[in-house]
């Protein structure tokens, strides 16, 4: 009896020290669970075209877009928030003000040591700029007789340092609390002679300033990728790239960076200053036209006069050799659809055209994401429906996505082969005609937009745009934030 009570008091004893070290356990949730508990994703950016703006749409930028479906990903809210000065990002991050950083920065030796980074979804290089009509710099030695300027904390900064142990005279300024933009409106309105950018950055600004000139490249192409704390907890980063793998598999990634940078591969310099000059002299007079139109048919003005401008330099007696007429170059037969009784009158043929661009948008499937679905329709306005729907039909036979721009822009000019265009319905199209006119009424619209939207991203104004920023922005970084752990 004693030995089974001592064994049973020995066994109670085991039982009870094992529920106190259950019980007696603390867990402690990783980033990522602590994201998804909290229901919010913090993201710290900065303004810029490459990476976060309000318009009257709504937020855009590249980095916005990636944040926003790797929030919807994890199930949580959305959070951007506005760090407008580079080298106190560190600070920001490492106190846990925000969970990662999506500036569109890359890797500096100095970050890597501080920080973990995603894998790259977007590779540039830092590039020399100047104004056509100074002196064209021959490299960074070059430069010493000038001005030179470039944003503090970035790549293209930590590549100056390291360059001036060859070149001991090379001096720059470093800008703080300024966007690429505004560094290139610097170089474009001639207070400074020289910056250094980053490929993607000047790109999205050339058409803006279409003087400016890359003198060359300075480094190597290095990958752009999100920031995160380095401690040890790695949850939030795998999960990321996980994200990101992904998007690749998927083609998502691909239309993104088709959306932003895909109709921006050539420079038209003489078309674009042409343009300029007619947003002055012509386009006040058939701006109202278009405004009515647009609200009639529920559709952004600026992108009709987009294709008027594309169609006939907003010319209401152009003519082409095939016989198409007018302001939005309607053919006889469409006209005649659309009740258009004289193509040569701007105002009829400017409704005529927002009839026609609805009708061609009703005819792309619903389900279709804009601005896929917009692109879509502009490509079947200058070639015709069925010839899209050919294109699309190529693009399934090649295993591709037929409701990807991206991916039927490569499959148009197809059109205009025997091999292809023979296994189609409609059959011979010059295909590469709608790849290259959406592209350009894209650039239109989006000069248009940024013209008649001066808060975005307008360099001369950098503290409105920041007023604006924290006006929308749901969370604006100044030194208020607390710590999210």
């Amino acid at each position: 009896m004693g030995r089974s009570f001592a064994q049973l008091f020995i066994t109670l004893l085991i039982l009870g020290a094992c529920l106190l070290s259950r019980f007696g356990e603390v867990h402690v949730p990783d980033r990522l669970q602590r994201v998804q508990q909290r229901d919010k994703l913090v993201v710290l950016t900065r303004l810029g075209a490459s990476t976060y703006y309000q318009s009257n749409e709504g937020p855009e930028g590249i980095e916005y877009d990636l944040a926003k479906r790797f929030a919807d990903r994890l199930g949580v809210q959305l959070m951007m928030a506005l760090a407008d000065d580079l080298d106190r990002l560190g600070v920001q991050l490492e106190t846990g003000m925000a969970d990662l950083a999506a500036m569109g920065t890359t890797a500096t030796p100095w970050r890597r040591k501080r920080f973990a980074f995603a894998t790259p979804y977007l590779h540039v290089r830092p590039q020399l700029v100047y104004r056509a009509g100074s002196r064209r710099p021959g490299g960074l030695a070059s430069t010493v007789s000038g001005s030179l300027a470039v944003l503090a904390g970035t790549r293209p900064e930590w590549l100056l340092s390291r360059r001036q142990a060859d070149i001991p005279q090379l001096r720059w300024t470093a800008l703080t609390r300024a966007t690429s933009e505004d560094l290139l409106y610097r170089v474009w309105s001639r207070r400074i002679d020289y910056a250094v950018v980053n490929s993607n950055e000047f790109t999205l600004s050339q058409h803006f300033y279409p003087e400016l000139r890359v003198a060359g490249n300075i480094g190597k192409p290095q990958g752009v990728a999100w920031m995160f704390r380095r401690d040890g907890d790695t949850s939030l980063l795998d999960a990321a790239n996980r994200f990101f793998a992904d998007l690749r598999r998927s083609g998502e990634l691909d239309q993104l960076i088709e959306h932003y940078y895909g109709h921006l591969d050539k420079f038209d310099y003489v078309g674009t200053r042409v343009f300029i000059r007619h947003i002055t002299d012509r386009l006040p007079l058939y701006r109202q036209a278009f405004q009515e139109a647009a609200q009639k048919y529920q559709l952004d003005w600026r992108l009709l006069a987009a294709i008027g401008y594309q169609e006939s330099h907003w010319n209401p007696e152009a003519k082409s050799p095939t016989g198409v007429r007018g302001m939005m170059m309607l053919t006889q037969p469409t006209a005649r659809a659309l009740g258009v009784d004289d193509r040569l009158d701007a105002g009829q043929s400017i409704f005529g055209g927002a009839a026609y661009l609805k009708r061609m948008l009703l005819r792309i499937p619903e389900q279709m994401a804009e601005p896929e679905r917009t692109w879509f329709a502009l490509a079947a306005y200058n070639i015709g429906y069925g010839h899209l729907v050919d294109a699309q039909t190529i693009t399934e036979m090649q295993a591709a996505d037929p409701e990807s721009w991206a991916a039927v822009r490569k499959r148009l000019p197809l059109l205009a082969q025997k091999k292809w265009y023979k296994r189609v319905k409609y059959g011979y199209a010059r295909g590469w005609q709608p790849v290259r006119y959406v592209e350009n009424v894209r650039k239109y619209y989006r000069l248009l937009v940024r013209i008649t939207e001066p808060a975005i991203l307008d360099p001369k104004h950098i503290e409105a745009d920041k007023a604006l920023l924290e006006s929308r922005s749901p969370f604006y970084l100044e030194g208020a934030a607390q710590s999210l752990y």
